[in-house]
């Protein structure tokens, strides 16, 4: 029987076997028999603590079983939901709707139906986990990626759903971010584009601008014209509005808006619409990680380092943003990706020199020469300045340095003016900086791994405004003591530094940028082998 049911999903669609799945998948209503189906139940559950106790509190009843009107819904609902995983960035074959009702169906003994009750619940649960907080661990996939992702406590989650209307329920998994809601839709858009071929041939050229022509601008034009740059147009010549179009693109990609078709604005426009979908895709995930159960704040900072920007938000809304420069691209510099709560900042700050700095860096240079490095001071463990002039560096290892190194406030400080702290293992904090020519550059990787920020005193005014009526005459007055001084935030304020190469804007557009530390490529590949995939869809 149940090889035409799965005949009849595929004719006329999931609605006609669920209702007739509701006539076939009830179990006996003898005694033994009811025995043996609960006995199954209680055997099959000893495999999850969470899933023993839950069965054990409710006598080994079922959930999906049954022809009352509560387990019909519960498995049109699962079923529903489980049509719909593709959409999400889930795993498809993990959730086949086709195959759980073949078994579902196939399930004649009290036993099996037994069985098949603890395999929908076991799903109901992944689901509910992958949906609401991802599929991956994400400190599993990169040494950089700090994130915890939010595991919703499976027993109450259970308890819940048996007393919600099913459907309302698994639709309030789905993450409630408007950024969540957006990506959603870009990558259905996506996928349709992919299913229609893409984006056309290549652009086989290293710099294309202003008045040039041939078979690379016309491929170009041809490119930039699916993409949704440029309107349709049988140009065969760069012009002004081939111009603008590139402008547009490199807006929408983190690219310097110079209008020129240079190599890098090339080897981007030359990315594929599915690398693109799995940008999304990846985004998606991500979002997951930081769905947390009491939001992300009211208010909070929100620091994206493959778009080199840091950001006040405000009830969903950016209230300020400014260019960052983040860490570089090496092992020990790579800024992590983690979310924490800023409590202060520091105005005239000193940069108390990291170890790994002060003995990889420092170290050699004073072993050469004593009076290097002038601009630090040097201290014993008990604070004490160190004499150079009697001091042999050169006797001290990587391992045994056993001073201190310490750059006082001034404006050749290495944190410039203030720093802004969220206590952490990591020692990431964001601050100002002496070398402004960074924040000009498109790709701005500098950094040993903190944030610098282009406008500090305007990120500073932005978080005193909550606890002062003149938060410019109130920086100034110490900031012009030269004294370093501590300024608690009377209201503590999350900070959240992330990895996104694809997100969006409010208006719906979607932007891209490049994955400069290879994170977003090691997640695809996590997704990809929990059995993720994507594709084009018709329509």
């Amino acid at each position: 029987m149940f090889v035409q049911m799965i005949s009849t999903l595929r004719r006329f669609g999931l609605g006609v076997v669920l209702a007739a799945l509701a006539a076939a998948f009830v179990p006996s209503f003898a005694s033994a028999q009811v025995t043996a189906f609960r006995q199954a139940v209680a055997e099959a559950a000893t495999q999850d603590e969470d899933l023993a106790a839950f069965y054990r509190a409710r006598g080994f009843e079922g959930i999906w079983t049954g022809s009352s009107d509560e387990a019909i819904a519960r498995r049109n609902a699962l079923m529903s939901a489980f049509a719909s995983v593709h959409d999400h960035g889930l795993p498809t074959a993990v959730f086949d709707p086709e195959a759980l009702i073949a078994r579902l169906l196939a399930a004649q003994t009290p036993a099996d139906k037994g069985r098949m009750e603890v395999e929908l619940t076991r799903l109901f649960l992944l689901y509910a986990q992958q949906i609401q907080s991802g599929i991956l661990t994400p400190s599993s996939i990169d040494e950089g990626i700090k994130v915890r992702a939010p595991r919703r406590d499976r027993m109450r989650t259970l308890l819940n759903f048996t007393h919600a209307e099913p459907v309302a329920f698994l639709r309030s998994l789905v993450p409630p971010t408007p950024e969540y809601q957006r990506l959603l839709r870009e990558k259905l858009r996506f996928e349709r584009l992919v299913a229609s071929g893409g984006w056309g041939e290549t652009v086989n050229a290293s710099r294309l601008e202003m008045g040039d022509s041939g078979p690379a601008v016309i491929s170009l034009r041809n490119r930039l014209i699916r993409m949704g740059y440029l309107d349709r147009t049988a140009t065969t010549s760069f012009d002004a509005a081939l111009f603008g179009a590139v402008q547009r693109f490199q807006q929408n990609h983190g690219l310097a808006p110079d209008g020129i078709a240079g190599e890098g604005t090339i080897d981007e426009i030359n990315v594929s619409a599915e690398a693109r979908l799995q940008s999304i895709v990846v985004a998606m995930e991500r979002e997951r990680w930081l769905n947390l159960p009491n939001g992300r704040g009211e208010r909070y900072i929100w620091v994206n380092l493959t778009d080199f920007t840091a950001a006040i938000v405000d009830n969903e809304t950016v209230t300020f943003s400014t260019r960052s420069v983040v860490g570089a691209n090496s092992s020990d510099r790579r800024t992590p990706e983690f979310s924490d709560l800023m409590e202060h900042m520091v105005i005239n700050p000193s940069w108390y020199v990291p170890r790994s700095i002060a003995v990889n860096e420092y170290l050699p240079r004073l072993a050469a020469d004593p009076t290097s490095v002038g601009h630090l001071l040097i201290t014993d463990a008990r604070g004490q300045p160190v004499d150079r002039a009697t001091a042999d560096f050169s006797q001290y290892s990587t391992s045994t340095f056993p001073f201190d190194m310490r750059q006082p406030p001034g404006r050749s400080n290495a944190l410039g003016e203030v720093k802004f702290m969220f206590p952490n293992r990591y020692n990431i904090y964001l601050h100002d900086t002496p070398e402004r020519h960074l924040f000009g550059r498109e790709v701005r990787s500098f950094s040993h791994g903190c944030i610098r920020l282009n406008d500090p005193r305007d990120f500073a005014y932005a978080l005193l405004a909550r606890q002062t009526d003149d938060p410019r005459g109130f920086y100034a007055s110490i900031s012009g003591t030269g004294q370093e001084t501590q300024v608690d935030l009377e209201q503590p304020v999350p900070v959240h530094i992330v990895y996104r190469t694809a997100y969006t804007l409010v208006t719906g557009n979607v932007q891209f940028r490049r994955d400069i530390y290879g994170r977003d490529a090691l997640v695809w590949e996590a997704l990809a082998r929990e059995g993720v995939e994507i594709g084009g869809v018709q329509g």
